[in-house]
């Protein structure tokens, strides 16, 4: 009876001991090419890296949506290698189907592994505009168009793409998942303490007025991710205000 005894408690704690581990592996992942961090009980923030000739090897950020067996990603990793590695671990780790990948505007750091989502036959999202932009410069291209706002189905929730104005770039659009009140910025966001960065495609005259109504429209934010940097609150938002304000 002992031995019975002794035999439940250990494969008991065996259950246990592998519950704890895979949620800690669902916390974080880490790789030469990868990094995704949970932010929230269903948002995850994912970081590839982007080797630039002024700013050296950057670290771009996107987001994951995660609800009841579905995922929605926000840009893909900068290169097909570190997507094809994102997909992977969204289906092993969390056992979520990709249902849709958005770009969040036309540059390299939000399209450059699309490749890698449409082999796996994934739905991607773009403005218009951004389907316009990426064509004429030559990068992966999204497939599906929307202008002005979108939403997406994931799981039994939904999260929001809307265009607010110009920025970053002349398409930067923000993801929103209002369950978990979670806002992914992009480039058009700032990083506590960031400087201006890269303004070749920007409107710098009207990135305060396009903040400030996303600001407006979602007072109640929570957790915001910019396109680099750390994540934060809303104050990324009233920070990003503060830089691009007119003096």
């Amino acid at each position: 009876m002992f031995l019975k005894k002794s035999a439940v408690c250990l494969i008991f704690l065996l259950i246990i001991s592998f519950c704890h581990s895979a949620q800690v592996i669902a916390q974080r992942y880490t790789s030469k090419d990868l990094i995704v961090r949970k932010v929230k009980e269903r948002v995850y923030q994912h970081t590839s890296f982007l080797q630039t000739d002024s700013f050296g090897n950057v670290p771009c950020n996107g987001m994951v949506v995660v609800d009841h067996g579905e995922a929605v990603i926000f840009d893909t990793p900068t290169n097909d290698k570190a997507s094809e590695e994102l997909i992977g671990w969204v289906e092993k780790t969390l056992k979520c189907k990709v249902v849709g990948v958005v770009a969040t505007h036309f540059h390299e750091d939000c399209v450059g592994g699309l490749a890698a989502f449409h082999q796996h036959q994934i739905p991607s999202y773009g403005s218009g505009l951004t389907i316009e932009l990426t064509q004429k410069n030559n990068y992966p291209t999204p497939k599906k168009s929307f202008n002005g706002l979108l939403e997406i189905s994931v799981g039994e929730e939904k999260v929001t793409v809307e265009f607010n104005g110009e920025g970053h770039t002349r398409d930067n659009v923000i993801g929103y998942f209002p369950a978990e009140k979670v806002m992914f910025g992009g480039c058009l966001i700032k990083e506590l303490k960031a400087g201006k960065g890269y303004l070749g495609d920007s409107n710098v005259n009207e990135w305060s007025a396009t903040v400030a109504k996303v600001k407006e429209k979602y007072p109640d934010t929570k957790v915001v991710i910019p396109g680099h940097g750390k994540t934060g609150n809303i104050k990324l938002l009233d920070y990003t205000i503060e830089l691009f304000e007119k003096k």
